[in-house]
């Protein structure tokens, strides 16, 4: 059985759920291998355009397997300093990965997303929570840190650094309702019609042009590392200018706005 799999469901939508239920699907070096494989082969399909991150059964990712995460693959004969720093450059890749998606991804934050399942979830580009969703940094409560896979970076742009703060050094467990509450996630749908919720918003993207929806990704990710507004503004103009130059987009979106129709874009 793949600890890891792609469906599509839907057409230029493609699914990659974590398929460990019976561990709550924990990341092991079994696991998150495959999910970064699974990532990047997501990633080169041009027939997607938009994708959801899951978890199979009760859990989204209840984090580091504490029973047996596996030794990373290739050691042979290193010393443990270099060992460490192998194992978690595999695991600090997987946020990357994410971000270097030209396509949308979308959790669907079903039940536990604790520790790195956390990160998961924060380094997707958008997060809808079913009702049985709990969140949890729970790296802290294993005498770890509490950062780890960019949560640093990341959490504090989402929700404040205050509130990251605090759940980060506290490692404190918050409901579906305190996230959508933070902004941790846009909102929450019925644990039943989670997937579904993923898969119409996924589709609801591909009716715009997948490079326009692309060329947006990229900004908005870019723009968080951004020193001004200037700079921004400047990232901005040259993507539209460029988006608007290299495709008939907007004649396109005109025209069928005349015609009374949606727009087929071409790119």
């Amino acid at each position: 059985m793949a600890l890891v799999d792609i469906t599509k469901p839907r057409p230029h939508v493609a699914v990659v759920t974590l398929n460990r239920p019976e561990r709550m699907n924990a990341l092991s070096f079994d696991t998150v291998i495959p999910l970064r494989e699974a990532l990047e082969q997501v990633a080169r399909d041009n027939d997607v355009w938009a994708a959801v991150l899951t978890g199979a059964g009760r859990g989204f990712c209840s984090g580091l397997d504490l029973e047996d995460h596996g030794v990373p693959p290739g050691i042979g004969s290193l010393p443990m300093s270099r060992i460490a720093t192998r194992a978690m450059a595999i695991f600090a890749d997987l946020v990357p990965a994410m971000r270097n998606m030209p396509q949308p991804l979308i959790a669907a934050v079903n039940g536990p997303a604790f520790g790195g399942g956390l990160c998961l979830a924060v380094g997707t580009d958008i997060r809808l929570a079913g009702q049985s969703a709990r969140f949890c940094g729970a790296g802290v409560r294993n005498g770890l840190t509490g950062t780890e896979l960019g949560v640093s970076w990341l959490l504090p742009r989402l929700i404040g650094a205050s509130r990251a703060f605090e759940l980060i050094l506290s490692g404190r467990e918050i409901d579906a309702v305190e996230a959508e509450r933070v902004g941790l996630v846009s909102r929450i749908v019925p644990d039943a019609e989670l997937l579904d919720t993923a898969l119409t918003l996924a589709e609801q993207i591909c009716e715009l042009s997948p490079h326009g929806v692309a060329m947006t990704k990229r900004v908005l990710w870019s723009n968080l590392e951004t020193g001004s507004l200037h700079a921004a503004i400047d990232l901005e103009s040259r993507n539209q200018l460029l988006v608007r130059m290299t495709t008939n987009n907007l004649d396109e979106a005109i025209r069928a706005r005349r015609e009374g129709r949606k727009p087929r874009f071409g790119d």
